[in-house]
């Protein structure tokens, strides 16, 4: 399978555009496909987001007393309260009554649970902060004449842009996949990317304005290098508007 095909079934897995059996093929797939499985789990982040700003649905009250009913009894084991003997300091402390703050291994363990919930926090805030640089902060999905998703268009925090393929197409013999952008109408569309097939790759968007809400992005089919007025002269093939993830600009 090559990367394009990964991408494009790990894609179309998680948007649920895979019918029953196509699922089941993934799923088995997972099973020994590490990269696959790595896809996926990309995916399931990217689009984390959106499922959120989906609505409640209150589920059936008779859902859960279905869900215990499958569940096998359980017994809970007895606990057995168990006295060990006190030897050594800790018995000599006990004996004396020595108060339980003068005790130089008890400050010790409260240091060191101390010391290690600080790394574990800290390393708890480098990882969210990671995962949110890492979010696209505006996603816009591409769908085709057939309205089918065919790509996809997520902005960064960091100012990055990338185009995600979820469908094969290969411009044909002289022609060129050209991308653009739309966030003014009084500049026009502007060229961001130039494709002999439609695969994934970032987009030159280092010297435009920071990406908003409702921007539009196109891909149409052009002249080989490029629509020869620096505006689109061909067939749009794919559009989308950008919407906000939740993940902040």
């Amino acid at each position: 399978m090559s990367p394009q095909e990964r991408e494009r079934l790990a894609s179309e897995y998680v948007l649920g555009l895979l019918d029953p059996e196509e699922a089941r093929d993934c799923e088995a797939r997972l099973a020994v496909d590490e990269r696959l499985a790595a896809l996926v789990e990309e995916w399931r982040e990217r689009v984390a987001e959106l499922d959120a700003t989906a609505p409640f649905v209150r589920p059936d009250p008779a859902l859960w007393s279905r869900i215990e009913a499958s569940l096998p009894a359980r017994a809970t084991p007895a606990i057995e309260p168990t006295t060990l003997p006190l030897s050594g300091t800790r018995a000599t402390q006990r004996k004396r009554g020595a108060p339980w703050w003068n005790s130089l291994p008890l400050w010790r363990g409260v240091g060191l649970a101390a010391c290690a919930a600080t790394v574990l926090l800290a390393a708890g805030i480098g990882y969210v902060a990671q995962k949110a640089a890492q979010a696209p902060v505006l996603v816009a999905v591409l769908l085709s004449d057939q309205n089918q998703p065919a790509a996809v268009v997520n902005a960064f925090r960091d100012g990055r842009t990338e185009l995600l393929a979820l469908s094969e197409l290969r411009a044909p013999e002289g022609k060129s996949l050209q991308v653009w952008t739309l966030w003014d109408r009084a500049r026009g569309p502007v060229s961001v990317g130039l494709l002999d097939a439609l695969r994934t790759i970032p987009l030159n968007v280092d010297s435009l304005p920071r990406p908003a809400a409702e921007q539009l992005y196109e891909i149409t089919l052009e002249p080989a290098g490029g629509s020869p007025t620096g505006r689109p002269t061909g067939p749009i093939l794919m559009k989308g508007n950008a919407s906000p993830t939740g993940a902040g600009i």
